[in-house]
């Protein structure tokens, strides 16, 4: 019991520190994102904190395998390299008896990861894409904003208004620039308003100056008016149907024969089955020497964590193009992983050296040849 108790109050003072520091830096990264996103026109600036919070939302399992994995690596390292292990050892605990407090400890996170694959995963998707897809089929006169230029809905005109009341049906200093099959043209106002004619809105220029260029550009009218009015449209009615796999459930997944539909659901359960194979690597790959720096161990931690997440990455859109199926992409490659990884636990608890047989087997065969 005190071995078991001390190895998870050590793996949980560990995964608390390794927990805020990769949820601060995911945050700060999400956030400059988001902001890129906003600046852009993709994101309403806003709800950048509520596409924030789902953005990281549909992340947080990964940093909950992350911040394990490193602690069971920090926590196990620490122990060799203070001789800790040793003296475990010595009182009968192997190497392998260390699962059992470690898995203890981790299963708790590894059910909330998979609920956060399974659910929050594309909950939070979908949430973020309603958000984007109400802010772009917003009309074109929500778009404008004083002193920025911009695109309306079809790419087809620019908009830009100086100044503009509380209301915001009224504008000062207004430029509109189209492009159409007729050519170009520009028309600046020294003011304008917002007016609706039964269905149809309209923007009303007082006092301005229209230039028009043909589609040829060899010829050029210029005109002065008192009022000038320009429809515009409205923000659409209903959001696109087509979501992209992200965003759907994982029982519609089950019902859905696509490729794109076994990537995806390969993909989700992949987290489940790589944050239950990272614990059994972290027992395998974690050693200590006195000699060596405490971050290197770590390092190689990362190393492993990183290229077994890009795999997994990678398969997914083996299994999207049909090169491979969803079974036997989980089969192979996380089959694999937990092989190994038993394996080299195996060889460490047994405290086995294949240099040592090696040498054993070239004996015994010298021996057989000399008889």
């Amino acid at each position: 019991m005190l071995f078991h108790s001390s190895i998870r109050k050590e793996l949980a003072r560990s995964f608390g520190a390794t927990l805020v520091v990769l949820f601060t830096i995911v945050v700060t990264i999400m956030l400059i994102r988001t902001l890129g996103l906003a600046t852009s026109g993709s994101v309403d600036p806003k709800e950048v904190v509520l596409v924030l919070g789902y953005t990281v939302l549909g992340r947080l399992h990964i940093i909950l395998t992350m911040a394990l994995f490193i602690a069971v690596v920090s926590v196990l390292s620490r122990m060799h390299r203070d001789s800790e292990m040793v003296i475990w050892m010595c009182s009968g605990r192997g190497l392998a008896g260390l699962l059992q407090p470690i898995l203890r400890f981790a299963w708790p996170l590894l059910a909330a990861s998979a609920v956060l694959v399974f659910l929050a995963w594309p909950w939070a998707n979908q949430q973020t894409e309603d958000l984007r897809e109400r802010f772009t089929q917003r009309g074109d006169l929500q778009r404008v904003a004083p002193g920025q230029f911009q695109e309306d809905s079809q790419g087809q005109r620019v908009f830009f208004i100086d100044k503009d009341t509380g209301d915001g049906t009224e504008g000062r200093n207004v430029f509109i620039s189209s492009t159409g099959p007729q050519g170009e043209s520009t028309v600046s106002a020294r003011a304008a308003k917002l007016t609706r004619t039964g269905t149809e809105q309209y923007l009303q220029f007082i006092s301005g100056m229209r230039v028009e260029t043909s589609p040829d550009m060899l010829s050029l009218r210029v005109s002065e008016f008192e009022q000038y009015s320009v429809r515009v449209t409205e923000a659409g009615a209903t959001l696109s149907t087509s979501r992209a796999m992200k965003t759907r459930w994982t029982w519609d997944l089950l019902a859905q024969p696509s490729p794109q539909a076994h990537a995806e659901l390969a993909w989700r359960l992949g987290l489940v089955l790589c944050a239950l194979n990272l614990v059994l690597v972290a027992v395998a790959i974690s050693t200590g020497n006195p000699r060596a720096g405490r971050s290197g161990n770590v390092a190689f931690a990362m190393f492993t964590f990183l290229l077994y997440y890009n795999l997994l990455n990678m398969s997914e859109s083996w299994v999207s193009r049909g090169s491979i199926s969803a079974p036997a992409l989980v089969l192979a490659l996380h089959g694999s992983v937990f092989v190994m990884a038993s394996l080299w636990l195996a060889k460490r608890h047994e405290n086995v050296s294949f240099r040592s047989l090696w040498r054993a087997s070239m004996e015994r065969s010298k021996t057989g040849t000399a008889a």
